[in-house]
């Protein structure tokens, strides 16, 4: 252990010295691996916080779950034409659900109304009503975390009180308590009987489910949505916009989604004016695109890098003709061709190593930065740090293999009478 320490150690100390005699053209060797190394690991962190933010999204959703979105327009003359075929999603669709359904646990239709007026005034984006059943708390996985949710009772009596999401509460009265206060939607004042918590959001529309902020919500019953609230476009939306269902744990889901199908289907003649999402089928294909996505992301790396290789590689070939004296001497002395190869190697090694440290830390800072100006979720994993960092040595090893076996090859009396 020591003769190879012994051995390794002059080698290092030479290699150490040669990279400092040389600072600004180490520097530049090292450019290549800073910068590859820094926007694969940029990429990676982007690429992580993105798909976590869907699959948060996604299983926020619940994989029991099925979800109908209605696909309405404002247009009179595109929702003419779709109702000579269909009557849009109805209330008859949700009995029809639950009796031919097998394994429904819960079920909830839902309203959704933009409001033209707020009291107090939103000081944020304008809070969406959604009119739901009791049961869309067990269903979408609604945490109350002040006051309660309203009643199957007082659902049924279409009694005017709500719910308030995070960012809902937040808009409309900042830090104070609202429970107990009173909201004004349009003309009807309703009652805040209870706090939601947050819940997971996705930056766009995700198979079918359309981008909404799911934390800026009013929620209150079906029925007080649909009697005690006002809507412009009322007379040209469907009956209700969306019907959440939820199976029970020993239930198929696919069978239970095959079924949804063939009830909308026959009720809407076939036309395409809703939407089924499965969320249990989208978590297994956003799992499928995570791994595809990393293979990806592993050959964007490979490519990156090896820029900065062929970089490394073409100063240690410039290096091999500008030190072949040293070659010479060195070898007349006794050293081996293992020992010239071994310094040379050691050289691209200490670039690569050097360059992958400075490239971890400005990737992390890039993607930091990233995080804080534009706004997106990135996520640094360990995984993402030893694959950036693992491929940017190897490389850097790769790239040094030639030219030290080119110094190696040297002819000790030629390399001595080299000018």
């Amino acid at each position: 252990m020591m003769t190879a320490a012994n051995a390794w150690l002059p080698d290092l100390r030479r290699s150490v010295d040669n990279l400092l005699l040389h600072k600004l053209r180490s520097l530049l060797t090292m450019l290549g691996m800073i910068f590859g190394v820094a926007a694969v690991l940029s990429m990676l962190s982007i690429g992580a916080g993105a798909q976590q933010q869907v699959m948060a999204f996604i299983e926020d959703l619940g994989v029991r779950n099925l979800i109908v979105e209605a696909k309405e327009t404002t247009d009179r003359q595109v929702w003419a034409k779709v109702r000579q075929q269909s009557p849009g999603l109805s209330f008859r669709d949700v009995r029809a659900m639950q009796a031919s359904v097998a394994g429904v646990d819960a079920l909830s239709p839902r309203k959704r109304f933009t409001p033209t007026k707020l009291v107090p005034k939103s000081q944020g984006d304008t809070p969406v009503v959604y009119g739901i059943d009791p049961n869309y708390l067990s269903i979408g996985g609604l945490r109350v975390i002040g006051g309660r949710f309203f009643t199957a009772e007082e659902a049924a009596h279409a009694d005017a009180m709500c719910v308030l999401g995070e960012a809902a509460r937040l808009n409309l009265f900042g830090v104070d308590d609202p429970i107990g206060r009173y909201v004004k939607v349009n003309e009807q004042w309703f009652r805040i009987v209870g706090l939601a918590g947050p819940q997971a959001v996705a930056q766009g529309d995700v198979a079918g489910v359309p981008a909404q902020d799911r934390n800026n919500v009013i929620y209150v019953p079906t029925s007080a949505a649909i009697l005690r609230l006002e809507d412009n476009n009322s007379s040209i939306r469907d009956e209700i916009d969306g019907v959440y269902v939820r199976v029970k744990p020993d239930a198929d889901v696919t069978a239970a989604a095959a079924t949804v199908r063939g009830i909308l289907s026959a009720s809407h003649r076939g036309a395409d004016d809703y939407a089924l999402v499965v969320p249990a089928e989208l978590l297994a294909e956003q799992q499928r695109t995570k791994r595809i996505f990393d293979i990806v992301m592993v050959a964007l790396a490979s490519i990156s890098l090896l820029v900065g290789g062929i970089g490394i590689m073409n100063i240690m070939l410039a290096s091999v003709l500008e030190r072949t004296r040293e070659i010479g001497i060195r070898r007349a002395i006794g050293a081996r061709r293992t020992d010239i190869v071994r310094q040379f190697v050691m050289e691209t090694t200490l670039i690569a190593v050097a360059g992958g440290t400075v490239g971890l830390l400005v990737g992390a800072s890039l993607s930091r930065a990233i995080a804080s100006f534009a706004g997106w979720s990135t996520i640094i994993s360990s995984g993402s740090l030893a694959l950036a960092f693992s491929v940017s040595v190897l490389i850097g090893l790769v790239s040094g293999v030639y030219p030290a076996m080119k110094a190696s090859r040297l002819d000790p009396v030629e390399a001595l009478h080299y000018e």
